[in-house]
């Protein structure tokens, strides 16, 4: 049974002392269960719904903060790319390298990511099937890097939902690569009128649950000490706090399953 990982962070780098707050609670918690941590945070968030939605601190900054966190804490790290230029230039301050959703099907950005070296998470479009990943793993592969993640993180259902299907996390991991489930973006309510996204945070545990139990070998989270006060995604994020019992519970349901 190989080791289970985490992704976990907050949804985009506000300031250097929430980005250590964060690092350093979901390292003591996944140094207690033994789980490979890898830190996140976006340096940029280009894909807000409302012209004034926050999109970041100033790029350097951020990018700096996400490389003294891995520096300073001796852990991996992990931020999204938007565009085929930025990969290149993004992977001097990360280990690990994440594809959005929506940009899943860009040759160009994936070509570039897979050309970095780093391990590259491709989270599925909300509008692929579980199969249809091959594709986009096959163009990170092209470029001789088979660090490949695939990551649920649920489908469109109607204009403002989302839906997770249960037969996914088993369906993607027969294209051979480690499969990562999104606990947190897969409870989205996207598409509201007021430009917001919402969401269901209380869902995350039972994503998580089921998850585990049809074999992800790694979750992705994004947590917050408190959510609401959070500047991206307030309504889908997980409460810190309440990550380390849902972490063995899940923990518990993988070690029965693998008796």
């Amino acid at each position: 049974m190989n080791k289970f990982f985490l992704i976990a962070g907050p949804c985009a780098i506000e300031d250097r002392g929430l980005a250590f707050e964060i690092a350093k609670e979901v390292k003591r918690i996944c140094e207690r269960l033994d789980i490979d941590f890898i830190f996140k945070g976006s340096y940029e968030k280009a894909n807000r719904s409302k012209l004034d939605s926050f999109t970041g601190i100033d790029r350097s900054e951020a990018l700096q903060i996400l490389k003294d966190v891995r520096d300073e804490l001796n852990v991996d790290n992990i931020t999204d790319v938007h565009e085929s230029d930025e990969p290149a230039e993004v992977s001097k301050y990360v280990t690990h390298l994440q594809i959005p959703a929506f940009l899943c099907r860009q040759t160009k950005l994936l070509l570039a990511a897979g050309q970095t070296g780093c391990t590259i998470n491709i989270k599925k479009g909300q509008f692929l099937s579980p199969e249809a990943m091959k594709f986009a793993i096959d163009k990170v592969e092209s470029t001789g890097n088979n660090k490949v993640w695939a990551c649920e993180r649920g489908t469109t259902f109607g204009y403002n939902d989302l839906v997770v299907d249960a037969t996914s996390i088993r369906r993607m991991s027969k294209l051979g690569v480690p499969v990562v489930m999104d606990c947190t973006h897969s409870v989205q309510k996207p598409n509201q009128t007021t430009g917001v996204t919402g969401g269901d945070p209380e869902m995350i545990e039972t994503i998580a649950r089921s998850a585990i139990a049809t074999g992800a070998d790694g979750f992705f989270m994004e947590v917050h000490p408190e959510p609401h006060k959070a500047q991206s995604d307030p309504f889908t994020m997980l409460q810190l706090d309440k990550l380390e019992p849902i972490l063995e519970k899940c923990l518990k349901i993988r070690k029965a399953l693998n008796e």
